[in-house]
């Protein structure tokens, strides 16, 4: 016998239709509230049926009021602990959303229909739950109703809601399969770059349940199984079946279903090669090496891949999964269409090329797995870094004559030296690079070879002596465009039949895909000709500089002093500064350096250069403190943008990074400029 506090027991809904489901209320077994009450049984209201208190833990003792009614059919939670306290699983709805009381006892019925007045059978969930509310209300029952945040599935076509339902599906019994694919990363047959996806992977093995592989979507492959519409019987069968094989009907039904888009994938490394004929494809290409693919599809089609090859083919799909990062915004937010932060790849290959977007998505990546901030301006970089390589091709191969052998010169300068020992070197670098999957750096490693000591600095120095170098610069582009080819297939391969002579372009066998990778040649490595090398880039690069900070326009012609003991290449600095006179002095011969002179050290060789004649002094200042005074003021303003909390909190996060870079540029600028003007 209870009092009568104790003859109710208060849950919370935000389905009241569901409740005509419940077959158990769950409590907590460490919580004292509802001792006295475990093991009694309850009656459902309106249905009238008799239901137990059951403990489980998962029960939260602290949310609503620590009792919770559970509807095995219609919640995967619940659904789980009606596992495991064996309860009935009534099912309230049809796949349209509507009522059905197809499994209730016959007295239940009766109770909702005559007991209660509600003829819920057939009626849209949303109407039953009005009057299923209405009519708990007057009976009683009803504590309050109040307004809940919630976290409701949609459809992401319709938008309408999904409700959780029990019902038939097929499954794949996992554990066989799951077993095969944990002994082949174990035993090393699979390996994971970076390794610690391994983890992830194992984790995800160990835990599996039964692989729901049925979908009931528009789209897919459909599952091959038919029913008999006379006695019922189930035929599995690759082919359509003329009748049914108990019976003889010829009335079957194909089950409407279609595959789980990740089982049909699963199958995708065999079932595109002739799959299960024992094709001559199947027998070249399977199993494959490398899988290349992100991290959040390790559990979802990575796994799924091993598993099935382990089944059928008997034999691992790859021996390597490379695991990549996720390309974000400039912010570091997934892109979403909803965020409206999406770069659409088809547009940016439309105005940029498809080998500009490739190329900065791998130079973007900066450790293995790691996500990748993509912004449009990487991508123009890659697209002017296309552009430079398109000309200096054209300028190469303008005068070559593509039938002649390649000769070097038959003596070669320092420079000729150089690239070659530079070229050797990023051969190896961009191969061990490679095959340790880092392919970030190899991208960065070769932007810097191509742009910068190819086409900025050999390719200058060569003009002073094209015709003899050209069988050089052709070695070099061809090196270039190979090694260049797994990141710019389309440009290199343009590059390359254009190498070829007539009657050998467009034939296959002489495609770039065909040629053998480079292979870097140690006896053209010259540490020597390097560092001597590196010393005239640096004179040069100082030079530079001081034309740049004095606004020395390139039309000028400059007189250099350069104080060295060492020796120095006049014809390169000449070439590359637009410099008129240069003078070697030797330390010893020089007391003072020039009056209103520009200075530098580099290479260890002391730089002077005569101002007098070149810039107007006191213009020149006044310039620069203008540009300074309106760098300062821009300054001000951005960092009074930052200190505005209002900003900080309601602004864009990529506008605050814009504001945060400004800021930072704006310093670096100011500092430079107050430099020049006390040099001045």
């Amino acid at each position: 016998p209870l009092d009568e506090a104790s003859r109710f027991v208060v849950v919370a809904t935000t389905r009241p239709e569901t409740m005509l489901g419940d077959t158990a209320v769950a409590i907590n077994p460490k919580d004292d509230r509802y001792k006295h009450m475990f093991g009694k049984e309850l009656t459902l209201p309106l249905v009238g049926r008799k239901i137990p208190i059951i403990k489980d833990d998962f029960v939260d003792m602290k949310f609503g009021t620590g009792a919770v009614k559970v509807t095995p059919a219609h919640d995967p939670n619940d659904y789980e602990m009606g596992e495991r306290h064996n309860l009935p699983k009534i099912n309230v709805l049809t796949p349209d959303a509507k009522i059905t009381l197809n499994e209730f006892e016959e007295q239940e019925r009766v109770s909702l229909e005559t007991g209660h007045g509600l003829s819920l059978q057939g009626l849209d969930r949303f109407k039953a739950r009005k009057m299923i509310v209405e009519a708990l209300e007057k009976e009683g029952y009803l504590v309050k109703v109040e307004d809940y945040e919630n976290s409701v599935g949609h459809c992401y076509r319709c938008k309408e809601v999904v409700e959780p339902y029990l019902s038939d599906q097929w499954f794949v019994k996992i554990k066989p399969l799951a077993e095969e694919g944990i002994r082949a990363v174990e035993e090393g047959h699979v390996k994971f770059e970076p390794e610690r996806w391994t983890k992830v992977y194992l984790q995800w093995m160990t835990n599996l349940k039964d692989w729901c592989i049925s979908r009931q979507l528009w789209w897919g492959h459909q599952v091959p199984v038919w029913y008999c519409e006379a006695c019922g019987e189930a035929v599995v069968s690759e082919e359509t079946p003329a009748e049914c094989p108990k019976c003889k009907s010829k009335r079957l039904r194909q089950d409407p279903d279609v595959f789980d888009t990740w089982f049909s994938s699963a199958l995708w490394p065999f079932s595109t090669l002739g799959w299960p004929e024992e094709t001559k494809d199947l027998i070249t290409y399977y199993p494959t090496s490398v899988l290349v693919t992100g991290y959040d599809i390790i559990t979802f089609w990575v796994s799924r891949m091993i598993m099935t090859g382990m089944h059928f083919m008997k034999k691992e799909p790859f021996h390597t999964v490379f695991i990549h990062g996720l390309i974000r915004d400039i912010t570091g937010k997934k892109m979403s269409k909803s965020l409206g932060n999406v770069i659409d790849p088809i547009n940016v290959i439309d105005k940029t090329g498809a080998d500009s977007l490739r190329f900065a998505l791998v130079s973007l990546i900066t450790g293995q797995g790691q996500d990748i901030k993509l912004a449009e301006e990487k991508i123009i970089e890659a697209r002017n870094f296309a552009n430079k390589i398109w000309n200096v091709s054209r300028f190469v191969l303008t005068e070559i004559d593509r039938r002649r052998k390649i000769d070097f010169p038959p003596s070669m300068e320092l420079c000729d030296k150089w690239i070659l020992s530079r070229l050797n070197k990023r051969i190896d670098q961009v191969t061990d690079l490679l095959s340790t999957y880092d392919f970030g750096e190899a991208a960065r490693v070769l932007y810097e070879f191509i742009w910068s000591e190819f086409c900025d600095w050999y390719i200058e120095l060569s003009k002073l002596h094209k015709e003899e170098k050209m069988g050089l610069l052709m070695h070099v582009l061809q090196n270039i465009v190979k090694l260049l080819h797994p990141f710019m297939p389309f440009e290199t391969e343009e590059i390359w039949q254009m190498m070829l002579p007539e009657d050998k372009q467009s034939k296959p066998e002489h495609s770039l895909m065909s040629q053998s990778w480079p292979a870097a040649d140690k006896a053209m490595i010259d540490e020597k000709a390097e560092a001597e090398m590196e010393k005239q880039m640096e004179i040069i690069r100082a030079i530079r500089n001081i034309r740049a900070e004095m606004g020395i326009p390139y039309s000028k012609a400059i007189k250099v002093i350069l104080v060295t003991g060492g020796k120095v290449d006049q014809s390169y600095i000449r070439s590359l500064t637009k410099a008129g006179e240069i003078s070697i002095v030797r330390p010893r011969d020089l007391a003072a350096a020039p009056e209103k002179s520009a200075t530098a050290l580099a290479g260890g060789v002391e730089i002077h250069i005569p101002l007098a004649g070149l810039i107007d002094f006191d213009k020149e200042k006044a310039r620069l403190e203008k540009e300074l005074s309106k760098v300062e003021a821009d300054l001000e303003k951005t960092k009074q943008k930052l200190a505005n909390e209002n900003f900080m909190k309601h602004a864009d996060p990529e506008k605050v990074e814009e504001a945060k870079q400004l800021e930072k540029g704006l310093m670096e600028k100011a500092k430079v400029l107050e430099a020049r003007i006390k040099a001045l």
